[in-house]
């Protein structure tokens, strides 16, 4: 496994939004479904991304083209899958 300083910065940043998240639905009553579904993308994106480079060199990581961040933030479906 590669990156791994890079890897726990996106799940710290995904911790930190799910905690918002609790944080909002406990105090705020006008929290709404579009607000929810914008922060659980946010989240999502970083716990993919810290996935998906896990195995990326450090030197692609470092570079990051477009396609490649909108390849590493999808959702890993086939390889979770897998599990079932």
């Amino acid at each position: 496994m590669k990156n791994k300083k890079l890897i726990a910065l996106n799940i710290e940043e995904a911790k930190e939004e799910l905690e918002s998240i609790l944080s909002d639905l406990a105090s705020d009553p006008e929290y709404t479904e579009g607000e929810l579904r914008i922060a659980l993308e946010h989240a999502y994106h970083h716990l993919n991304y810290a996935w998906n480079i896990r195995n990326v060199s450090e030197e692609r990581v470092g570079a990051c083209l477009q396609e490649d961040f909108v390849k590493w933030s999808r959702y890993p479906a086939g390889e979770i899958n897998e599990y079932e």
